[in-house]
């Protein structure tokens, strides 16, 4: 198949930003030309928030925000285009996520903002969005779904590969090779470490895990934490900020804790959480590779590394693709595949009755 030009758009859990990439693909390869970063204003991060959960007005408020999402999407993918020395009519489609404010699988919907026809129109590009919708109809959870990118892009036909995301949540992908590929959300990834740091610090996240390193890990607040009824539940699963949240947290704190010892414990509780999940679901695994803001966490990856002796951890950018521009390309690798009448989806990941085209097209 021939190569073409695709942009990628992705604005995580973590809700820092997004994070864009001009990727060149033909169904075998991926190849990323350039990417951008665009922070969200603290204004819009502190709705994007507050839509987590019911709240006056909220429809209103809903479509306001997408079309501000919609506007600041199409300020990145025009720098992006610029600083690449491309024109909007180089680029075939962008694939864009949006961002998630409600995940509901259990009662069938999950919602991701910003407007795609507003998108085009600012762009002068083909959006193709709305990637999770067709997956919850076929009975799964519509995430994750860059496992099937991860497939795509990392599966070796000899060496046992794992691909551990670590955004605001952390997923993995199983890869062995001639068997079947699994994954599945294992819990927070750098979530509650950012909303613990920023209630107590007014910064956005721990940066190195230097905070965290601090502090010493309480066994029993630990303990507590990892009795969350989804830990324990078999794959296929998902989660998001409907399970863990900072209200969560705060149910578990039953005594004052110093909250550095605390921050300890949410870097203890990520990892532990994908170490357990590694352990029992990717027997005879090689090598696991981290992508995603948490593998920018050296403590993190750390204890990892400790934890899950004797497998080798390295960043994906060993693969050909940087840490921070994995998810971003999954989404323009998942508009090539519904532009060309391709599944997205893996139903082994997420549960769905079978392969599915997923997302709706928008043209220029």
């Amino acid at each position: 198949m021939s190569r073409a030009l695709f942009i990628g758009l992705m604005s995580g859990t973590s809700l820092d930003g997004a994070d864009s990439v001009i990727v060149e693909l033909d169904g075998k390869h991926c190849q990323v030309v350039r990417q951008q970063f665009t922070p969200y204003p603290a204004d819009l991060r502190q709705q994007l928030l507050t839509l987590h959960h019911p709240t006056t007005n909220e429809l209103e408020v809903t479509a306001v925000t997408s079309n501000r999402l919609s506007h600041l999407y199409a300020d990145n993918i025009n720098q992006l285009l610029h600083q690449a020395g491309l024109h909007p009519s180089h680029i075939t489609a962008i694939g864009c996520h949006g961002q998630t404010i409600r995940h509901r699988p259990e009662l069938g919907f999950t919602l991701q903002i910003f407007n795609p026809a507003l998108l085009v129109e600012l762009t002068g590009i083909a959006v193709i969005s709305d990637f999770r919708s067709r997956d919850l109809a076929a009975g799964g959870h519509g995430a994750p779904l860059v496992p099937a990118f991860h497939h795509a892009a990392f599966a070796d036909s000899t060496i046992h590969r794992v691909v551990l995301n670590i955004g605001g949540i952390a997923n993995l992908t199983d890869l062995p090779p001639d068997s079947p590929v699994t994954g599945f959300d294992t819990g927070p990834g750098n979530m509650l470490m950012d909303a613990w740091i920023e209630h107590h610090q007014g910064k956005p996240y721990d940066a190195d895990g230097t905070w965290a390193a601090s502090g010493t890990v309480i066994p029993a607040l630990l303990e507590q934490l990892l009795e969350e009824p989804f830990f324990a539940q078999a794959a296929p699963k998902s989660t998001g900020r409907d399970t863990f949240n900072m209200a969560w947290l705060q149910k578990k704190l039953h005594r004052k804790y110093q909250p550095a010892d605390v921050q300890r414990t949410l870097l203890e509780l990520t990892a532990a959480s994908i170490a357990t999940a590694v352990t029992q679901n990717c027997i005879n695994v090689d090598e696991l590779y981290v992508c995603g803001g948490g593998a920018y966490n050296s403590v993190l990856l750390e204890r990892l590394r400790q934890l899950l002796l004797p497998v080798t951890i390295r960043l994906s950018d060993e693969l050909g693709l940087a840490i921070n521009s994995v998810e971003a390309a999954a989404f323009a690798w998942l508009a090539r595949q519904a532009l060309h009448g391709l599944p997205g989806n893996l139903p082994a990941v997420t549960g769905a009755r079978g392969p599915r085209i997923l997302g709706a097209v928008y043209a220029a």
